[in-house]
């Protein structure tokens, strides 16, 4: 499978690309940042300098053109409303609709796990702009015709990775970004996962059978 990775110096990103790569796939892994290419390439994965924010749709189909799949890890980081707006949710609509354009019609994204239209953040509390833009994005995403699937982690850590999760869980807790890795590669290899809204926090179930048995 050949595979854009939007957002391809992210923590999760850089534990994504070295799983993808040894299973045979090719990762183009976009940033924005050309200094990052060698921490980049050093994962298997190649890197793809562009700006997501300044592209327009010619640019984003050129981006994804021949692509089986994209993988959505960017995030603006929060903090700016704007940028933050620009980012989880224009980029990211605009790279849906290239996809669909272009026949890249396996879409991964990765969001959180409270992502909701009704996910209740006050106007006045500085997560709303990416509460919202998050949700807008996911919502656009699930009215596609493309193959998606919506990633939820819990709370993010950098604990070394169990290669084990929790599907059923109804409440966030954490989740290691190893382990969030792992699922995405995992989801990429199952299409019988396309469709669904996968929420999950670390666990004890390894991480293909828990996918195996998503219903």
């Amino acid at each position: 499978m050949d595979i854009a990775l939007i957002g391809g110096h992210g923590k999760i990103a850089l534990l994504a690309e070295p799983l993808l790569a040894q299973a045979g796939h090719t990762v183009h892994a976009v940033i924005r940042n050309p200094d990052q290419t060698a921490e980049v390439e050093a994962t298997g994965a190649k890197a793809v300098v562009a700006d997501i924010e300044s592209l327009d749709a010619a640019g984003w189909d050129e981006l994804l053109r021949g692509k089986d799949a994209v993988v959505w890890s960017a995030g603006a980081g929060g903090g700016n409303p704007q940028r933050t707006w620009a980012v989880d949710h224009d980029a990211a609509v605009a790279s849906m609709d290239a996809a669909a354009r272009v026949g890249a019609d396996r879409y991964v994204m990765v969001s959180y796990f409270g992502a909701s239209l009704d996910h209740g953040v006050p106007e006045s509390e500085p997560f709303h702009a990416y509460a919202e833009a998050k949700a807008r994005a996911d919502a656009h995403l699930q009215d596609s015709q493309l193959d998606w699937t919506v990633l939820g982690p819990s709370g993010l850590t950098l604990e070394e990775p169990s290669g084990r999760i929790d599907l059923a869980a109804t409440e966030g807790s954490t989740v290691s970004r190893g382990n969030v890795a792992r699922v995405i590669a995992g989801v990429l290899e199952r299409p019988a996962t396309a469709g669904k809204f996968l929420t999950f926090n670390d666990g004890e179930q390894e991480v293909g059978a828990a996918l195996d048995a998503a219903r």
